[in-house]
């Protein structure tokens, strides 16, 4: 998420031209962040309340599927967190290019962390996960 934020701020530099002055663009930043970092507290929480691992190098480790609480509406709130707390970062640039770097991390966290996490929590719990995969969304 960081070199993701780094790149949206040097993107900014390659078009100076593309300002979109949003108005209140640094209130609204400030309240888009504060939802990403709220989701991504809350997804955690969840998952401490379940006993289970919070790393996402290991899912092999999970304990337990948790279904509950933003779980209902994301496969992945902490990836929306991340995302959001990107797009806050973005609006605060004010930059139409800026942007990119959202839907670069998004696409990012999908390949190389979600696919594979999906695999191995596939293996690992079955067709509880297949069904909670059919009823809630990766994303949103």
């Amino acid at each position: 998420m960081v070199l993701a934020g780094v790149l949206a701020w040097l993107l900014t530099y390659v078009a100076p031209g593309l300002t979109l002055h949003v108005p209140m663009h640094r209130t609204m930043a400030v309240c888009i962040a504060a939802l990403g970092i709220a989701c991504s507290i809350g997804a955690k929480g969840a998952f401490t309340r379940a006993g289970t691992t919070l790393n996402p190098m290991h899912p092999e480790n999970a304990t337990s599927l948790v279904t509950s609480g933003l779980y209902r509406y994301s496969r992945n709130p902490m990836y929306v967190g991340q995302c959001l707390v990107l797009a806050g970062w973005c609006m605060w640039l004010d930059h139409a290019l800026a942007w990119i770097a959202v839907g670069a991390l998004a696409w990012f966290l999908t390949m190389f962390q979600i696919k594979p996490e999906e695999r191995v929590l596939m293996a690992k719990f079955g067709e509880d996960y297949r069904v909670y995969c059919a009823r809630v969304r990766r994303w949103l």
